[in-house]
């Protein structure tokens, strides 16, 4: 995957106008600062890898007995 570029983003904003970010926000997806908050580009990463599993090579949840789970409707 390649590195999102603030261009990338500001194109798209342009493209569809009712995404109304500004240059400041388009620069805080591109380069968190804000700590514990992930990056865009840290999101797209870890997606793409969540992509890659084989789901069907995962076993179920574990230590989840089908009694332990509640019916809303009961």
């Amino acid at each position: 995957m390649r590195k999102i570029e603030e261009q990338t983003l500001r194109s798209v904003r342009d493209e569809m106008a009712s995404l109304p970010w500004s240059d400041a926000e388009i620069a805080g997806l591109v380069q968190s600062s804000h700590g514990v908050i992930s990056g865009l580009q840290q999101l797209l990463h870890e997606l793409d890898k969540l992509g890659r599993v084989d789901l069907g090579a995962v076993p179920p949840a574990e230590g989840i007995s089908p009694e332990a789970t509640t019916d809303a409707g009961s």
